[in-house]
């Protein structure tokens, strides 16, 4: 029960229990059984699996957080419209999942999405970029990032009322403003840049081209690159990726999302390694 759960002598209790270093999975929030919502239901049994499979894996990333960002951003234009893209989130979630399952320690900052969070990582969930810039923010520090996202370039000063059509046939003036760059950001030196910055390209043409030219530009470490003009990959269950890294532009074979990240989780393994 949501009122049990967040008593102060349960807190208390629960505390002193992870300073002896006792291992937690934390309850789900939702509806319950008394008519209450909120923390207090048990965890579904795949997501405590995941912690105790995580908790007996000695794995290569065992130790190692990870920040994971998925899914697109929703920049809003009025109360009920808003800018967006049509990334699925399904690659990101992979993602986690896969670094998940060799031992890190991720936290996943997830935009709007319809499919459920990964089990054993911490999601954080938002909408729009500026939300998802402070959640990168507030999980640091972190042994790597895997920008993974598909981050709205643009958004618009949002109207307090829907915007309406006025019989004048012109539609409303939208100002763009350009958003924050996460990747940018977190790929500056210093003591808060992660060890290994991953970025993301979605491209139309060009690929190898606008890639080498955005990894530069950003300052990250590998650059994930994939052409998104075609059919089946914005969205879809598979992916064909070009991974850019100093020892130069790897082309990976068309395969299921969740094959293409366990085999960057692999990659991300080897680096640390």
């Amino acid at each position: 029960n949501v009122r049990m759960w967040e008593h102060p002598a349960t807190q208390a209790n629960m505390a002193t229990l992870k300073q002896r270093g006792v291992l937690v999975v934390e309850p789900d929030e939702g509806p319950m059984a008394c008519g209450e919502y909120g923390p207090g239901r048990l965890a579904e049994p795949p997501v405590i699996l995941a912690a105790i499979e995580a908790t007996l894996n000695d794995g290569p990333l065992k130790g190692r957080h990870i920040i994971v960002t998925s899914g697109p951003t929703h920049e809003p234009i009025d109360p009920v419209r808003y800018m967006a893209n049509r990334s699925s989130g399904k690659q990101g979630h992979a993602i986690a999942g896969a670094l998940a399952a060799l031992g890190a320690n991720v936290t996943l900052i997830s935009g709007p999405v319809s499919i459920p969070d990964p089990p054993g990582v911490i999601t954080r969930h938002v909408e729009t970029a500026r939300e998802m810039r402070d959640a990168v923010q507030a999980a640091l520090p972190a042994d790597a990032a895997i920008c993974a996202a598909a981050v709205a370039d643009w958004r618009v000063e949002s109207a307090d009322q829907k915007l309406k059509k006025d019989g004048s046939g012109q539609p409303p003036a939208l100002a763009l403003s350009e958003n924050p760059d996460i990747l940018a950001a977190l790929s500056v030196p210093g003591p808060n840049r992660p060890q290994l910055v991953v970025g993301f390209a979605a491209e139309t043409e060009k690929l190898t081209e606008h890639a080498t030219a955005k990894r530069a530009r950003k300052g990250c470490d590998w650059l994930v690159a994939n052409n998104v003009g075609g059919t089946g990959i914005m969205g879809g269950d598979e992916n064909e990726i070009l991974l850019i890294t100093d020892a130069g532009v790897e082309s990976w074979e068309r395969m299921n999302k969740s094959e293409v990240a366990a085999r960057l989780a692999e990659r991300v393994g080897a680096f640390f390694a």
